[in-house]
């Protein structure tokens, strides 16, 4: 990131960087293929940390999705881009973090015609129960402690984002989510380190 614009990194078919661009520019109807993140916040008690997108994001907003998300910046691994979003949308000052689907990737079509196109791989970040949470209002308008059962109820509900549908399909099988193996760092895209 240079002068306060946040950059994204352009990827190819193999997932392999290939350039960066603005990341507000370079959301629209063509969005290049790039590198992402998700992130489920799980409790010591087995909750997970919904939230809802603000009300005033520029893509999905106000729609109902795991705990946060982002784009790791040039040069930044996944661990350290991860704990940058959770401090900076979330105010959470750390978490143990494990790689669950690190292959994941999604195509997804707004309202508006706005274009997601991510290799996005998913990562659990394990917290202390009622560990304190503090969302960012320009990020997240809701957080809330939800059930597992209540997150699989979600997906079937059109308020719940596209990728948090997809994403849920491919963690359900593997139970309840403290218990989601580790997927370790091998099926990472080449872009991207931990």
């Amino acid at each position: 990131m240079s002068m306060g614009v946040e950059e994204i990194v352009l990827l190819n078919a193999d997932d392999e960087a290939v350039g960066t661009a603005p990341k507000n520019a370079s959301h629209h109807k063509d969005t290049p293929y790039h590198l992402a993140f998700s992130c489920y916040v799980v409790d010591t008690e087995g909750r997970v940390l919904i939230t809802q997108r603000a009300l005033d994001k520029r893509t999905f907003p106000g729609v109902w999705t795991g705990s946060c998300c982002g784009h790791p910046a040039p040069g930044e691994g996944l661990r350290d881009a991860v704990l940058r979003r959770l401090r900076d949308e979330l105010g959470m000052p750390d978490a143990t973090l494990t790689s669950v689907l690190p292959r994941f990737r999604y195509r997804a079509v707004a309202e508006d015609g706005t274009v997601e196109h991510e290799r996005c791989p998913v990562v659990r970040a394990t917290v202390p129960a009622n560990g304190d949470v503090h969302p960012n209002p320009t990020e997240v308008e809701r957080a809330e402690w939800w059930t597992w059962e209540r997150c699989l109820e979600l997906t079937g509900k059109p308020e719940s984002s596209p990728w948090y549908r997809l994403q849920l399909a491919e963690l359900a099988p593997l139970g309840a989510p403290r218990d989601w193996p580790d997927a370790g760092q091998t099926d990472l895209p080449p872009a991207l380190g931990w």
